[in-house]
Formats: structure tokens, sequence, C-alpha cells
């Protein structure tokens, strides 16, 4: 125990498909940092919370609404239960907090320990059992109670385990921030005592990202755990967990180099870097692609740079090995849709949170257009969930399913929607699609990942110019761009109708003529997105550049 140096905290970590306790891009990130930890041998534990119903099971109906059901899992199939209990004071009674160990295994066999905190406990009231019991579920209230449990809990769990020689503390968001009010009380109060400990990354643009909360609730909530001096390092007229995380660490960073700047922007009063984000390449490169990288490239799990040399891949083996998967895209799709995809037909995929800002209906703002370029060929597979109180995003999901449904009845052009998103359905796609479309309003994608995903499996992006993208697109060699260049560092609206308008001319004049006319081309496009891009946006990469730039302690001037 006393070799762990780093606690790493986040409200949702993504490890298997199995374990639900994941919601999207955040959870997945968690989990495939910890997997390379894991690779590396950095000496980290992993601090989280259990969520007993998991997230939600997202079933779409004929008419595009999405419906939520609870995760049905069992925590002891995965994991194991910890002796250690922790007692916590939140509204000014006693709440018990037991903890769970998964141990994520690296390539040579280190275990990063990860601890899934759990209020189910008979000790505690009804209400504080359901604490752990969903993710992003209830409002304001459950929302700080469950961030209570993650700080304050996970740093008072971890000193029970005995991990009492940490040099690092990261919030992985500012979900954990409260951990803080928990080191200041170890740390007679000292900001600065506090502030030599902990790092902090942020992860979102969008106002609505970063937790606020009323001091009555705050007060109420957290009574004896509330500093004196909160309104100085957490906000004066609300409680900003962003700036409390801020205001606490020795160091902080966005997650991509476009993202830093707009956090910058976002909170100048402070110095914030950027890493921008990766993926763990041996989770998200598929089984066919694994093959061709062991025989071409060995040691390529263990040094994702190598990917570099993919370039050298015979062209007719890279394609025959999208061909393996993307047969499996096409039989997955048969089988939940009916729908039978031709495999000769360029296939474009879109997957992710459906958010408003991510703008998944995009594609079909002039269906006239849309229709007359890819009739025949282009077809298109989506996916993706809509928090359940989003109703906005809700709307996306049922408008891109009808249409869906409409242009098939017209025999126009397919298009499927794929329900209940996950780890699984994600790999399935970011490997079978031949171009993965990514098309958010700019600068609101911090980085972004699944586009990484896909490079592994050399399927190119096709992509406005946010996030990772910026760093990662080499026109007409790693793949296309969306729209203009990335010039905005603050919210303003873009131009959907000239998104759209460009979308178009890329696929008309791009995509779709190197597709059928030029596969030299296509294939000389597949291999770079692998040997400039997967060899670049991975997770071992990110987190050698966090242990040397954020984990490795030294003074930091006082904001």
């Amino acid at each position: 125990m006393s070799k762990i140096e780093t606690a790493y905290f986040s409200m949702e970590i993504a490890l298997r498909n199995d374990i639900p306790t994941f919601s999207g891009g955040l959870g997945v990130l968690a989990g495939d940092t910890l997997k390379s930890f894991a690779d590396l041998a950095a000496p980290v534990v992993a601090v989280t919370l259990i969520y007993n119903n998991g997230y939600f099971v997202q079933n779409i109906s004929k008419d595009g609404v999405q419906e939520e059901s609870l995760a049905d899992w069992d925590p002891a199939r995965t994991m194991k239960l910890l002796g250690p209990k922790v007692e916590l004071c939140i509204e000014n009674h006693s709440v018990w907090v037991r903890a769970w160990q998964y141990d994520q295994k690296g390539l040579t066999g280190h275990i990063v320990p990860v601890i899934f905190l759990d209020t189910n406990l008979v000790e505690n009231y009804p209400e504080d059992r359901a604490i752990t019991q969903q993710l992003y579920s209830g409002d304001n209230s459950m929302r700080i109670h469950q961030e209570v449990v993650l700080g304050i809990g996970g740093a008072k769990m971890l000193e029970a385990l005995g991990y009492r020689d940490l040099k690092t503390y990261h919030m992985n968001e500012g979900h954990a921030a409260f951990l803080t009010f928990e080191l200041l009380a170890r740390l007679d109060w000292k900001d600065e005592a506090v502030r030599r400990r902990c790092v902090f990354t942020t992860h979102t643009p969008v106002p609505a990202g970063h937790d606020e909360f009323d001091y009555e609730l705050v007060q109420r909530v957290l009574g004896v755990y509330t500093p004196w001096h909160v309104r100085d390092i957490a906000g004066r007229d609300r409680l900003n967990m962003t700036v409390l995380a801020l205001n606490m660490s020795r160091y902080a960073n966005g997650v991509a180099q476009k993202h830093g700047e707009v956090s910058r922007r976002m909170f100048p009063d402070f110095d914030i870097d950027a890493i921008t984000n990766g993926v763990h390449s041996a989770t998200w490169t598929a089984p066919a692609f694994q093959a061709l990288y062991d025989k071409y490239i060995p040691g390529w799990r263990a040094d994702p740079e190598k990917l570099a040399a993919a370039d050298k891949i015979p062209d007719a083996e890279i394609v025959s090995a999208h061909n393996v998967e993307k047969a499996k895209l096409l039989a997955y799709i048969q089988e939940k849709t009916g729908e039978v995809f031709a495999p000769e037909i360029l296939t474009v995929g879109f997957a992710r949170r459906a958010a408003t800002y991510k703008r998944g209906d995009l594609l079909f703002t002039d269906l006239e257009r849309l229709v007359n370029i890819c009739r025949g060929k282009a077809q298109f597979v989506f996916a993706g969930k809509a928090h359940p109180r989003d109703i906005p995003g809700k709307e996306v999901i049922r408008r891109i399913v009808n249409i869906a449904k409409k242009l098939r009845l017209e025999n126009k052009l397919k298009v499927v929607f794929l329900e209940n998103y996950d780890m699984a359905l994600g790999a399935l796609l970011t490997a079978g699609a031949d171009a993965w479309l990514n098309n958010p309003v700019r600068p609101r994608e911090a980085s972004g990942t699944s586009g990484m995903k896909a490079a592994h499996n050399a399927v190119p992006n096709f992509s406005v110019l946010d996030g990772w993208w910026i760093e990662g697109c080499v026109e007409g060699v790693t793949g296309w761009s969306i729209g203009p260049p990335a010039t905005e560092n603050d919210l303003i609206e873009n131009s959907n109708d000239a998104d759209a308008r460009d979308l178009y001319e890329k696929l008309e004049k791009a995509l779709i003529p190197a597709y059928y006319n030029d596969r030299p081309r296509w294939a000389y496009i597949m291999k770079n997105a692998v040997a400039k891009n997967a060899s670049v946006f991975n997770t071992h990469r990110m987190c050698k550049e966090y242990l040397r730039k954020s984990y490795t302690p030294k003074p930091v001037a006082v904001a």
C-alpha cells in the first residue's frame, strides 16, 4: 500500500461492459486511463461510486421515443467486498459507506485497485442507501449527496484502507472536489498544504457541465465539513465545484489544446494547461486489427507509438481486416433492425451522447440534397443515449429515428438507429464503419474520443474541427474536416446551414469519389488514420504526460 502515490477520483469509470457504472465519454476515458496506468505499472489507486442500478438501459419505441429501464448487475461477480466501513455526517446524521474493489491488471501483471463506494447498507436510512443507486439520477440534492460520498467518503475510505502516503489526489472533473474539505480538516485548514496535494482535470467547455450548489443546500448537506472560508475558495454567490477544484489544485488541465484555450477564457484567474485525451489501444482495437498489428508491429500494445509504422502495412491486408470488422457490424444491424446493409456501400457511423450541441441530426438539414448525393452510394448508422431528463436530446433521437423510417419506406436511403449504446456497441461501430462522422457545435467538444477509437481501426474521421480533431486532422490524409477552421474561444453559435453545406460538399466531392473511384487513396487514408492518429491519441501517451506534468509535485503560484 505504501507504494501507491496517486489517488484518481472520478464520478464514473467504465472498465467493462458488465460493470455499468458509466454513462459515456467521461467514464470511458477514466477506465481507459486506469488501464494504461496498469500497463505502465503506475502507482495509482482509483475511487468512484458503485451505482447498483447502473445508468440506464435504453430502448427505442417504434415512434423513436427513448425508454429507460434499470440495469441488472451484481458487483459480487466482478469485484470483492472490502472490510472497512467509514462514517460520514450528512444532513446532521450518520451515513455509512462500504467499498468494493476491482483489480485492473496491466500487461505485466501490475494492479491498479479501483475502489467502488457503496451506501446500500442496512445501517443507513432508505434515502441514504439510494445515494449510490443510479448514476446522474435525481436533482441537485441527490447530486451533492453523491459528490460528498465520492469526495469526502472516498478520502476517508482510502485512509481506512491504508493508503496514507498519497502524494497526489487527482480530481477527474469537479465532482470529487469535496475531497479538498476532508484534506483541509486533516491539514490544519491550510489551503496551500491541500493545494500541494491536488490536481484537477476539467472536461467540459459548457457552463451547465460545471456543478453549482446554493450555499443553503451546501450547509444543510455538508454541515460540519464546510470550511469557514468556503466562499473564498468556491465562489461568492454559489458553490462552484470547478472553481473549488481550481483554487485547491497545484495543477489543472483541459483535455485538448483548444479546450485548454477555452477553459482559460472561461476561468481567466487560473493557469490551465492542456493534456489531450486518448483511448486505451488494446481495448478499442478490434480483433482483426489486433492480429494485423501483431504481425507487422510487434509490441504495439505496450507502446502504441509504434503504430506510426502502420503505413507500411500492405493495402490489401488493412482493407481485408476492415472488411472482417465491417461484416460484424452489418450482421448486427440486420439482427437488431432487420435492415440489410450492402457491404460494398460506404457506411458512415455516428455514435455519441445525444446532447443537442453534438447535432446528431445535422446530416438531415437538407434531405433532398442528402438523398441526391448518397442514394445507392452511402448508408448511415446512428447510436446514442440522451440523459433521461434531457427532453431536447430525446427529441434529437426521435427525429433521427423517424427520418430513418421515412427514408427507408420511400426507398431513398438506408439509415438505422441502434439502441442501447454501450462499450460493446461502441467497439462494434468504431471498427465496422467506413468513415466516422462527428459534427458538434464548436468549441463545445472538449476532446471527443470515439474518433480516436475509429482511428485505431483504420476508420478515417469526418469531423468538425473541434476537440482532438483540430490536432489530428490532416485534410485528405487522416480524414476530412467539416466547416471552417476552429477560431472560436467563446461559446458562440455556429451556422448549422453552413456546416451542413460543407458536410454535403465533402461527402459528394471527397469521400464518395475516393471510396468508389480511388481505392488506393482510400487505403492510404486508412493507414494514415492509424499511423498519424492512433499512434498519438492513446492513453499510454496521455498517462505519461500526466505522470510527468501533473503528478510530479512542484511549487505552484496561488491564483
